[in-house]
C-alpha cells in the first residue's frame, strides 16, 4: 500500500479535509453539516492521507489540548489500514509537541479500532449528532 501522510495547517488542509469530512460525516452518516463545522479547525494540525495515485482519501486533525477528532476515511479507502496511518501520524506530531495523553470520542462501532492504538474507553457511552460514542484516552507519559 503506497500511501502518503501529510501533516498541515488548517490553511493548506482546509479544502481537502472539508470535502472528506463533508463526503463522510454529511453526507454519509447524516452528521448536520451546521455541526460538522467549528472554530477548531483553525488552531489544529490536520492530517491528509492520499493514496498511491495522489488523491486525498482520508483526513483527521489533532488540537491543541491532545484531542484527536474528524477521523474520515472516504468509503473506497477503508480496511486498508489509511485510518491507522493518520492516526499514526497525528500521534507522533502530539509526542513531538510534548502532549501527555491523547482523547478522543470515537464512534461505537470504531472502538475496536483506537483500542489497537492503545486506547482505552473512559465513561459510559453518549450520543453525539446523533450517533453513539465513546470517549478513549491513550496516555504517553505520566505526569
Amino acid at each position: 500500500m503506497s500511501v502518503t501522510v501529510r501533516l498541515l495547517p488548517w490553511s493548506e488542509a482546509r479544502d481537502t479535509a472539508r470535502a472528506i469530512r463533508y463526503a463522510v460525516f454529511v453526507e454519509e452518516q447524516g452528521v448536520p453539516v451546521e455541526l460538522e463545522w467549528d472554530d477548531h479547525d483553525d488552531v489544529c494540525w490536520h492530517a491528509i492521507a492520499y493514496d498511491a495515485a495522489g488523491t486525498p482519501v482520508a483526513t483527521g486533525r489533532l488540537l491543541p489540548d491532545g484531542h484527536i477528532g474528524r477521523m474520515a476515511v472516504l468509503a473506497r479507502a477503508r480496511g486498508i489500514g489509511i485510518g491507522a496511518l493518520v492516526l499514526q501520524a497525528l500521534m507522533e506530531k502530539g509526542e513531538d509537541l510534548g502532549y501527555p495523553q491523547f482523547v478522543l470520542n470515537a464512534q461505537t462501532h470504531a472502538t475496536g479500532f483506537y483500542r489497537r492504538a492503545g486506547f482505552e474507553p473512559v465513561g459510559e457511552p453518549f450520543e453525539e449528532a446523533g450517533i453513539p460514542h465513546l470517549e478513549m484516552r491513550r496516555v504517553v507519559r505520566a505526569g
